[in-house]
């Protein structure tokens, strides 16, 4: 199996899910109002991801990046997260959450291998 990005229609418009080979999702889009912005979303991730660096909001004397960046956060339930900024700031994809922060950087490192290579699929 290939790593996808596979968009998909919702109540308020599309996201689009990146998946890795072996089914799992790694990246969710925010809502776009068009597969055409979705489409640009996923060449966002795709160009962003290959130059963003990684800052861990975790740490207490964190390092701050300037965008394109992954950002890692704890969220409300302790969970490690991370989300891709783009160039200009805005969220372009955000993670699910991971147990430990390990895992959280292998979800980066994941977008970085997958995304340039994923085919696109529209859910039908």
């Amino acid at each position: 199996m290939a790593s996808k990005f596979l968009i998909k229609k919702t109540k308020t418009g599309f996201v689009f899910h990146l998946t890795a080979t072996n089914g799992e999702t790694i990246a969710t889009s925010e809502v776009y109002n068009a597969v055409a912005g979705a489409k640009k979303g996923i060449q966002s991730i795709i160009n962003n991801s290959a130059i963003a660096s990684t800052e861990d909001t975790t740490k207490a004397d964190f390092e701050k990046c300037s965008n394109p960046k992954f950002q890692i956060y704890k969220d409300k339930k302790g969970e490690f997260r991370f989300r891709l900024k783009a160039k200009n700031g805005a969220n372009i994809a955000a993670s699910e959450g991971y147990a430990t922060i390990k895992s959280c950087i292998n979800g980066i490192e994941s977008v970085k291998k997958n995304a340039p290579s994923a085919v696109i699929e529209t859910e039908k």
